[in-house]
């Protein structure tokens, strides 16, 4: 696996890095496991201090943090500094919300005094992907690092600069040496960082295959594991819907970050009364849209993060023109010698269509009619993967009440999908398994310790007890 930045705007090659050594590796555990026993006898509130001077230091440097992230792999500049401010928000409020969070759990029982505490378990292995190299990194290391679980990173191949920013930006706050350490790790020592006992859960946002392989690592060595793998969001609109306030979003929901985006709407799935108006004006929006230098606030549309993600893509489209997909709108060479792909509108796709369970990550949208609100529902429904989606109705109670009925890890009703710290983000079926943020992600990897405690034994209340 080679770690190297390829600049997608200009094709350049910037920087390549050696992947880590075993003696890197072993630096990494030893040091990680070896803070994980001191942050044991100390007090929370350190680390606190420590999240918000990492908060302070991403706001400061936001410019260059931006920077390296459109280099990397080639998103907006504005989409960029929009992500480290999240990641600023992220730390700060875990910073400001551990210390609850983490509170123990009074339990009632007839036994005596019950409670569940909040432990650390030890070193975390984090894999992260490219499309947000910041946002990934901090929604596992801000709740990882409050409760006491130090880090070991492993980023995507082609954004090594700015898995070295964080870590470096990490080191400058004060953060204890093991606290988040960045390897260039090839496959194979994921594998074995995995099996290590000093390794005692892994993080994973990627590809469904990824995360079959570090799943399957997880459970042979009985480590817990959180997958996020991406999805085929659905964008549900309702005979009563307001078109206008539709389409204030659609743009964004699905071309945000050149539509590499786990939370994309890929699917939008439009009540046969508004299906034509809406199609015209999907059209328009994404026809006016700018590509052009990342770096420039007046480009609109930006490159792919890579030659590779662009083709397949490439493939995708042909193969669902193939099988029977209507191509609507796009699907043109855009006159740029850079990864630029057009934004791409496509309808009449067929359950035997690839394209209809194939998640295309990039701007592609894929349009269906249909008849009845059951139908879009059972539409929405019928797909392997189940991570986000948004309904648009007439009122929130109505989109409310189909929401529910969306077999999803997270649903939005009349507005864009938000992510913030106090939402906790993650799917069900292909989707993955687990929470990110939230009091939910930061128990990812926590143990829950049972205490019992009585001043003396009774022993007329111990029929019940196992010996």
């Amino acid at each position: 696996m080679a770690y190297q930045t390829v600049n997608p705007y200009t094709n350049e090659v910037v920087k390549t890095y050696p992947d880590a050594t075993s003696d890197q590796i072993e630096v990494a555990l030893a040091s990680g496991d070896k803070l994980y026993h001191e942050w044991r006898h100390t007090d929370i509130q350190s680390r606190a201090e420590t999240l918000h001077r990492i908060a302070d230091l991403m706001r400061k440097h936001e410019d260059s943090l931006a920077k390296t992230m459109v280099i990397d792999m080639g998103k907006l500049l504005k989409e960029a500094k929009g992500e480290v401010e999240l990641c600023a928000i992220i730390a700060d409020y875990f910073a400001d919300h551990g210390a609850d969070m983490l509170k123990p759990t009074p339990i009632k029982s007839g036994v005596g005094d019950a409670w569940v505490e909040k432990h650390a378990t030890g070193v975390v292995l984090m894999v992260e992907p490219w499309n947000f190299p910041y946002y990934q990194i901090m929604r596992v290391f801000a709740p990882n690092f409050i409760v006491g679980n130090p880090m070991i990173l492993k980023h995507a191949a082609n954004t090594p600069g700015s898995a070295v920013a964080f870590e470096q930006l990490v080191k400058e706050a004060g953060a204890p040496e093991g606290s988040l350490i960045n390897l260039f790790l090839n496959y194979d020592q994921v594998g074995t960082v995995i099996a290590d006992p000093r390794v005692q859960g892994v993080a994973l946002t990627g590809s469904e295959r990824g995360g079959r392989a570090v799943a399957a690592a997880a459970g042979e060595n009985l480590k817990k594991s959180t997958m996020e793998l991406g999805g085929m969001d659905s964008f549900i609109v309702l005979p009563d819907a307001n078109l206008d306030e539709v389409m204030k979003v659609t743009r964004q929901v699905r071309l945000y970050n050149a539509g590499q985006v786990c939370t994309s709407s890929k699917r939008f799935i439009v009540a046969e009364n508004l299906y034509d108006e809406f199609l015209k004006r999907l059209g328009q929006e994404f026809a006016s849209v700018k590509p052009g230098d990342p770096l420039d606030d007046a480009t609109t549309l930006a490159p792919m993060s890579s030659a590779k993600a662009k083709h397949k893509l490439q493939q995708q489209v042909d193969e669902a023109i193939e099988n029977g997909a209507n191509l609507y709108q796009g699907n043109q060479p855009i006159d740029l010698p850079e990864q630029f792909f057009e934004p791409t509108i496509l309808t009449d796709i067929k359950p035997d269509n690839p394209a209809y369970s194939t998640e295309m990550f990039g701007p592609v949208a894929q349009v269906y009619k249909v008849a009845t609100e059951q139908e879009a529902i059972d539409l929405a429904n019928d797909s392997q993967f189940g991570l986000g989606g948004i309904v648009f109705a007439g009122s929130k109670e109505h989109g409310a009440k189909v929401a529910s009925q969306v077999e999803t890890g997270m649903e939005f009703v009349n507005t864009f999908m938000y992510t913030l710290p106090e939402l906790p983000f993650g799917g069900v079926k292909k989707s993955g398994y687990g929470r990110e943020m939230s009091t939910l992600g930061l128990e990812a990897f926590v143990n829950e310790e049972l205490i019992v405690a009585k001043d003396h034994p009774e022993l007329d209340n111990l029929a019940g007890a196992l010996f």
